[in-house]
């Protein structure tokens, strides 16, 4: 259903996402806010993100979809299972497998393997779509991921998130010779006013974002980078290192129009996770192997 209506003086300065819950009665804030992030509402014709500040006159026009009832059903996919007990568990993810069902993935995903495999037990926090997911990996990066079994395991997992002492480690593959042997990227990362579907480094509506990186080994056309999240934005690594001049190999998104294609999406492992257990308090950390088409890809271009 679409919405339009022109800015008021009364409502001038206000943010995007109040002033659409305030006038809309179907829309809350949280779900203004996520239209507006993804790309669903228009200002003069333009997209534009929640926190923009509308001005007296701005022609605003705004589509709601119908209400569906959606929920996950569990599935028999095998799962890669590292460690697990009562509370949580640590599952190492393939590439091209997506976390959580979404528009055009409602099945094949891991909360849909993780449904069969806990049955009634995940956490519930995230809704019936989301059930147990912390955090999250994009679909074509392989690797550690923690899903919360109990409620009180999320809330101290999502605790140590925000408060950063969550330590999560990536490999990747990216294009080119690093000038330094490592160093740290801090730079904001918001979505992009052009293509609302893409991140970008941007003080536009962004939230700040450091990653640090370390050469292993590299070559004139690939360098194989060690990376630590100091914070955990949306495609974070992937558009740090397109920022560098630097992008993900096989990065069909930020990377060079030619894309890598023997590589299926960006050539990125999230290799380590460490964590205080929100229940036990003892640390726990975990590291895989690196998946098979990685080291393929190292080896055939001679980066050892």
């Amino acid at each position: 259903m679409e919405h339009s209506f022109t800015v008021t003086g009364e409502n001038a300065g206000q943010r995007l996402d109040k002033l659409l819950a305030d006038n809309i009665a179907e829309l809350s804030r949280t779900a203004a806010a996520e239209l507006a992030e993804n790309g669903g509402v228009l200002i003069n014709g333009r997209a534009s993100g929640k926190k923009t500040k509308v001005k007296e006159g701005d022609e605003i026009t705004v589509n709601v979809s119908e209400p569906v009832e959606l929920k996950a059903e569990a599935e028999d996919i095998p799962l890669d299972i590292v460690y697990e007990d009562g509370d949580l568990l640590v599952v190492n993810k393939p590439k091209g497998m997506v976390v959580h069902p979404a528009p055009g993935n409602y099945t094949g995903t891991l909360v849909n393997a993780l449904l069969y495999h806990c049955r009634d037990s995940l956490s519930g926090i995230n809704g019936v779509l989301r059930p147990g997911i912390v955090h999250r990996i994009d679909k074509d990066t392989s690797g550690l991921l923690i899903v919360a079994k109990s409620d009180r395991a999320h809330i101290g997992l999502a605790e140590q998130i925000k408060e950063h002492s969550f330590t999560r480690e990536y490999e990747a593959v990216v294009y080119g010779r690093m000038k330094e042997n490592e160093g740290t990227v801090s730079a904001p990362i918001g979505r992009s006013q052009i293509d609302r579907k893409k991140m970008c480094v941007t003080d536009h509506c962004s939230k700040p974002a450091v990653t640090h990186y370390r050469v292993i080994d590299s070559n004139s056309g690939f360098s194989h980078l060690a990376l630590r999240l100091e914070t955990g934005r949306t495609h974070q690594i992937r558009v740090h290192m397109a920022y560098l001049g630097h992008a993900v190999a096989g990065d069909p998104v930020y990377g060079p129009s030619k894309v890598i294609t023997e590589l299926c999406g960006q050539c990125l492992h999230a290799k380590k996770i460490g964590f205080v257990h929100p229940v036990t308090g003892e640390f726990l950390s975990f590291d895989s192997e690196l998946p098979e088409y990685f080291r393929r890809f190292l080896s055939k271009n001679e980066i050892l």
